[in-house]
């Protein structure tokens, strides 16, 4: 394959500047119309109002003018120790970034750029962005040229392109998207979220007045009050349910659609969608580890969501690093114990954990059964000042009191931790479960925190400290004699100094 790109053996200084793909030229004016669709809905009223239309067109002359001049003003150049990017005319940046900070290289295309073989390779280093000028970001090369650089941005070697793209192991997969998962989409948030915000779409658009004067809405109102309110409000909550769940499932099918996760022993290529398509490749050697998350509702439903825990890659910044989505909790443990199969120790997903204790039970009591017992002392308070309770008070505070015993147990069940030779795992929570598998090779730091209660329980909260994911993991509640071992054996010589201070 012929690359752009033929000798990474040169500086970058010494490289000419390399244009994006031409095509681009199609698709910029088209995105910078929809950006700017407000602006020309404006002109077109004022102009149909004055018979002048020409400040329309002027909006549209500038639109296609600034879309045309950002892709003659953007170039990217490949050398041997740095990859640049170039942009701007009246304030020009050019973005370097060293070949060895680069974690992780994503490649998406929406309808447009699939149209015309187009698409967006974006470079992660895991360093947090001010804005998106940080981004270093190629929108858009021809889809054939991306494979090849794709390969080379994560290349470690001297080898050239051609090359590194026959060095690696044939690939194998080890997760594939099947239709029954769209079945946990309605189990997810998605649906309630896109709801929302198209309600607040309406009432900022300044449609809110119209809609609660049309005729539906009028007609809905008299309804509600033949029917009574307790009825009109369980009609609308299965009316939202359904419409949510409709909502969750087509965003799942467009988003996540061809889903397929491979692994040829260096990488771990992910790629997914219908419509708009993405596809992340990650550095093995920056796998730290693996997040197995089951909320609450999800958990209901048997199902989980991994991620994978790399360096680099930030979960806060909203990085990609999803391995599976929403799926079945058996696929999900198959595709994380294939993941991890390189770890050492027994980095094994569905391993029994080893439980905390009873403190850590009576925490969990004493934290969820506390803003209980104070809501009825104050029921009690209440009552003895001579003023009559409702019965339904003390109903509803009995229903929170057995609520919160069960979150309680629930929470209890979840917490847990294993330590072994390379390898930490962690397990807590009980709305958003989570099950982390942790390289320790990956841990730069170690800490044991006790706060003023947990000293008076006797536990304390070990800190593994990485550069990779979310920067750092917790063992909660570990009883505070067994804090130092869990180091040492995690992390055999990184104890010592526990054992010492204790």
């Amino acid at each position: 394959m012929t690359t752009p790109w033929p000798n990474r053996q040169v500086p970058v200084d010494e490289l000419p500047w390399l244009r994006l793909d031409s095509r681009m030229l199609l698709i910029h004016p088209i995105t910078e119309l929809v950006r700017l669709l407000p602006v020309l809905a404006i002109s077109l009223v004022l102009g149909s109002q004055s018979g002048n239309h020409v400040w329309g067109l002027i909006v549209v002359a500038l639109a296609v003018g600034a879309a045309m001049l950002r892709w003659f003003t953007t170039g990217y150049r490949v050398g041997a120790d740095d990859v640049q990017l170039r942009r701007g005319l009246l304030r020009r940046t050019v973005l370097s970034i060293p070949r060895g900070r680069i974690r992780s290289v994503d490649v998406r295309a929406g309808p447009l750029h699939r149209l015309l073989g187009l698409s967006i390779l974006t470079v992660g280093t895991g360093l947090q962005k001010s804005d998106r000028s940080d981004t270093f970001e190629l929108n858009a090369l021809a889809s054939d040229l991306v494979p090849a650089l794709r390969t080379e941005l994560l290349s470690g070697d001297s080898a050239p392109p051609d090359v590194a793209l026959t060095a690696h192991s044939p690939e194998r997969e080890i997760a594939h998207f099947r239709t029954g998962w769209v079945r946990f989409a309605p189990f997810t948030a998605t649906g309630i979220v896109v709801v929302g915000a198209g309600f607040g779409l309406v009432f900022q658009s300044g449609f809110a007045g119209d809609v609660a004067s049309s005729s539906a809405v009028n007609e809905s109102y008299q309804a509600i009050l033949r029917l009574g309110v307790v009825v009109a409000l369980v009609l609308a909550a299965l009316a939202l349910l359904v419409v949510s769940s409709i909502v969750s499932v087509l965003r799942y099918l467009v988003v996540y659609g061809n889903l397929t996760v491979t692994d040829d022993g260096e990488h771990l290529r992910i790629g997914h969608g219908l419509l708009s398509t993405r596809h992340t490749t990650l550095d093995r050697d920056r796998l730290r580890g693996a997040s197995l998350r089951r909320p609450l509702v999800l958990r209901w439903a048997r199902g989980a969501r991994l991620d994978a825990v790399m360096t680099g890659v930030s979960a806060s910044e909203k990085e990609s690093s999803l391995l599976l989505p929403p799926a079945p909790l058996k696929d999900a443990l198959g595709t994380m114990n294939a993941v991890l199969s390189g770890l050492p120790g027994r980095a094994v997903a569905a391993v029994p954990l080893q439980s905390h204790g009873p403190a850590a039970l009576r925490r969990r009591l004493t934290r969820a059964l506390g803003p209980v017992a104070l809501g009825a002392l104050a029921l009690a308070v209440y009552r003895s000042t001579g003023r009559e309770v409702p019965f339904a008070a003390w109903v509803v505070a009995v229903l929170l009191a057995v609520a919160a015993c069960a979150l309680a147990v629930d929470r209890y069940r979840a917490l847990g931790h294993l330590a072994a030779p390379g390898v930490l795992i962690t397990e807590h929570g009980s709305l958003d479960r989570r099950r982390v598998v942790l390289d320790t090779d990956g841990v730069v730091a170690w800490g044991v925190r006790e706060t003023f209660f947990q000293r008076r329980a006797g536990v304390a909260t070990v800190i593994a400290a990485t550069a990779a994911g979310t920067g750092s993991y917790r063992v909660i509640d570990v009883p505070v004699d067994w804090s130092a071992s869990v180091i040492e054996t995690a992390k055999p010589g990184s104890g010592d100094i526990w054992i010492t201070r204790r």
